[in-house]
């Protein structure tokens, strides 16, 4: 065997074995899924719970319970957890920094302003159902968030150190309306505002789940097909550029995929931390840097990690269901911490 046949023999053995990764990580998603679908206050057992998947016969209150409680609370988690993950993975790259997150870009706190604005003012779009006003204006936000963002960088050329200065002013700006809100609210208001800031799925309905799985169906696909482009990207700009590559169009457009999983994410939940953050340096380590393989597995990782917290959201404190937010906080905390002394290790 001569060496380049040699060579390809151990790209082809290293690429089977990092599809059987991505393969093991979605059938823990599916896992992660069903343990939080059997966790909860009412402790329903295994089987009955999947008899009412099933549509066997089992009592009227579990069918409800597994349908209409624990049901969209799981795909809810899985989705949004996929979601930021994914943007996690494409904002790290474009931008060539390990601790970017999607709320790097001020969309969290462009979403809390569109939150506080319903929440606290009582503004929200004509014709619309009370029960969508929160979620509606936290996307209107965001989505204007990251318009703003690519006219300004625009402006400047574009570069990553443009976009992260621009995306930490969005952020001191909304969070300091929201601060001004705030202060003027009454103590209903605040009160929701700050639960919907720690980020919830004790409100997901139907109608929320649907528009997640579109909006993540519809732009996942959009980043998966410009998989070699950033696999190119993170070996620098000058050699990316050399393979053709249009650097500026490839940000551009990772950039406004990033803020739309972020903006449907938060305006479904609220405000999730950090797994935009873990979920893709997880899926580093388990299939490398190659894009082909690191998209999807930072994806299902996301979704993973997502599924994991809501379980740990009912079980942490007995008869209490913690915001779902908190809990992430406290999964990558530790990681944000360890990225920073393994930079300064490097260093």
């Amino acid at each position: 065997m001569t060496s380049a046949e040699a060579t390809l023999t151990r790209y082809r053995s290293r690429n089977r074995r990092r599809a059987l990764l991505v393969a093991a990580l979605a059938v823990a998603a599916l896992l992660a899924a069903l343990v939080d679908l059997v966790t909860g206050p009412s402790g329903l057992p295994l089987a009955e719970t999947l008899r009412a998947l099933a549509g066997g016969e089992v009592a009227r209150g579990t069918a409800v319970i597994v349908w209409e409680v624990r049901l969209p609370v799981a795909l809810m988690a899985l989705l949004v957890g996929a979601a930021l993950a994914l943007a996690g993975a494409e904002m790290q790259t474009v931008l060539e920094n390990p601790l970017a997150e999607p709320f790097t870009l001020g969309v969290s706190a462009a979403a809390a302003l569109g939150a506080a604005t319903a929440i606290i003012l009582g503004l929200k779009l004509p014709f619309l159902p009370p029960e969508w006003s929160v979620s509606v204006n936290a996307f209107a936000f965001a989505l204007g968030a990251l318009g703003l963002l690519q006219l300004m960088s625009g402006l400047r050329g574009g570069g990553s150190e443009v976009v992260i200065l621009f995306g930490i002013a969005l952020n001191f700006t909304a969070g300091a309306f929201v601060s001004l809100l705030q202060f003027i609210a009454s103590a209903d208001a605040l009160q929701q505002l700050v639960f919907w800031t720690m980020g919830s799925l004790a409100a997901v309905r139907w109608g929320g789940l649907l528009m997640m799985a579109l909006v993540l169906a519809a732009v996942a696909p959009f980043a998966f097909r410009a998989s070699w482009r950033l696999t190119a990207l993170r070996l620098g700009e000058e050699q990316a550029r050399s393979f053709g590559v249009d650097v500026e169009r490839l940000r551009r457009w990772a950039l406004v995929r990033v803020s739309l999983l972020a903006a449907a994410a938060v305006s479904m939940v609220g405000v999730i931390g950090f797994v935009g953050l873990a979920g893709p340096h997880m899926a580093r380590m388990v299939v490398g840097e190659e894009h082909r393989f690191f998209l999807p597995a930072s994806l299902l990782m996301g979704a993973v990690l997502m599924s994991l917290a809501s379980v740990a959201s009912k079980l942490l404190v007995p008869g209490v269901l913690l915001p779902v937010g908190l809990v992430t906080s406290l999964i990558g905390l530790p990681v944000f911490f360890w990225l920073i002394l393994r930079g300064r290790r490097r260093g």
